[in-house]
């Protein structure tokens, strides 16, 4: 996480007003990436002054690291709220999975994919953030399916932790695949190929 060793601890008030800051900062880099979007643009989103956006980040650099926090927080905690301990509930991921990059014909591609591209070779810090992001994102797969692998409901020989980075990778991939495409089909054939490989039929 972002660090604010420096910084005194916020009001409930400032929290919110943080918040709003990275959120609308969030929503404008994933529409129009990191270099597209300045701190003036963040400002008028979030309608702050000038003045409280430095209050709370001392200059882009640290914005953007909360963004990329704030992204693994949400995406994380989809996750963990998705059922994938059970065939009914990693279904169900699969179908919201689709839903959600159909709803925007894959515009934006994976908000958190999104920033490893833009940021991984050019910001180390940035890198770092992003792969432990990732690396939540795994692990709650990985939670998921070992709750399936000890019910039976895999195949004898898949390891669950493999099963779960070679998901994410085809997530990821897939999705971003249908960004460039402008269509989920690829996007449904990688996760379908995955989960149809680790279903009990392909024992």
């Amino acid at each position: 996480m972002v660090s604010e060793v420096h910084r005194p601890r916020l009001t409930s008030k400032g929290e919110r007003t943080r918040a709003r800051i990275v959120s609308a900062a969030a929503r404008l880099i994933y529409e129009r990436g990191v270099p597209g979007t300045t701190l003036e643009d963040v400002r008028t989103a979030a309608e702050v002054s000038g003045s409280q956006l430095y209050h709370y980040f001392a200059d882009k650099d640290e914005l953007v690291q909360a963004v990329i926090d704030h992204q693994a927080d949400t995406i994380v905690g989809h996750q963990e709220h998705a059922d994938l301990g059970t065939i009914e509930g990693l279904r169900a991921w699969r179908d919201m999975v689709i839903a959600e990059a159909r709803t925007t014909e894959g515009k934006g591609g994976c908000p958190l994919g999104s920033l490893g591209s833009q940021l991984a070779e050019s910001d180390p810090q940035a890198r770092a953030l992003i792969a432990a992001g990732f690396e939540r994102w795994s692990a709650a797969i990985r939670d998921g399916l070992r709750a399936l692998h000890v019910a039976g409901h895999l195949p004898a020989g898949i390891n669950p932790d493999d099963l779960a980075v070679t998901l994410l990778a085809a997530l990821q991939g897939g999705l971003l695949l249908a960004q460039v495409q402008r269509d989920t089909r690829p996007l449904e054939t990688a996760v379908d190929t995955i989960l149809a490989l680790a279903s009990p039929a392909a024992r």
